[in-house]
């Protein structure tokens, strides 16, 4: 609200195109940053989510991110710098918080920060490529709070008892785990390969180069 206004203010009009400004664009992307939970803006995500049931965390992890992704994408920022820090940021605090993790629901909001990171690394040379990630995040992080919530697990050690009461879901949830983290040749690998393709293209292999790394995590 307080960016929306102040670019009305500076520039005298109220379109979200038409923003030239740099304070405004920076501020409304932070304030978007910040309701999707990218890092360093992410502190509240993890906490909120691990307080949550499955279900709600799922609607949190999925549909809450589509209106703020809808405005970025509109918002074409003068300088990419802001999203490129905000992007690698993320998918290095993704990438270490989700280390020695015990609790399901916070892993998962760490590999959102992760995923999210890629998404706005790649935003402004390839908003349909982060489109295409966004799909391909959604339909893992659905398949995998559904899995969760089926087994009734919100813990590693659950998840390792729950062999016995489904034999079938508990096999396929290690591979939509590897499919998350991005591994081949699972989906999860094709939208960061296409991802760090057009990195490079950009001349940002530098970039790339610690994105890549951040994903072995």
């Amino acid at each position: 609200l307080f960016a929306s206004i102040s670019n009305a203010w500076l520039s005298g009009q109220w379109d979200i195109h038409q923003m030239s400004h740099p304070l405004p664009t920076t501020l409304i992307i932070l304030a978007l940053a910040l309701k999707v939970g990218l890092a360093p803006l992410h502190t509240w995500m993890p906490e909120v989510l691990q307080g949550l049931d499955l279900t709600t965390g799922l609607i949190l992890s999925t549909w809450q991110k589509l209106a703020p992704f809808c405005l970025l994408l509109q918002v074409q920022p003068t300088n990419a710098t802001v999203l490129l820090v905000l992007g690698i940021t993320s998918t290095l605090v993704g990438g270490w918080g989700g280390l020695n993790q015990t609790q399901l629901r916070k892993i998962l909001a760490y590999s959102s920060i992760a995923h999210l990171g890629w998404m706005i690394l790649v935003l402004q040379f390839s908003p349909s490529l982060t489109f295409l990630t966004l799909l391909v995040y959604f339909i893992m992080t659905f398949s995998l709070f559904i899995s969760f919530k089926i087994s009734n697990a919100t813990n590693i050690n659950t998840l390792a008892t729950s062999w016995a009461k489904a034999p079938a879901l508990t096999s396929i949830i290690p591979l939509i785990l590897l499919s998350l983290g991005g591994l081949p040749p699972l989906t999860g690998f094709l939208p960061k390969w296409l991802i760090l393709q057009e990195l490079t293209k950009q001349g940002l292999a530098p970039l790339a180069t610690v994105a890549a790394l951040s994903a072995l995590l």
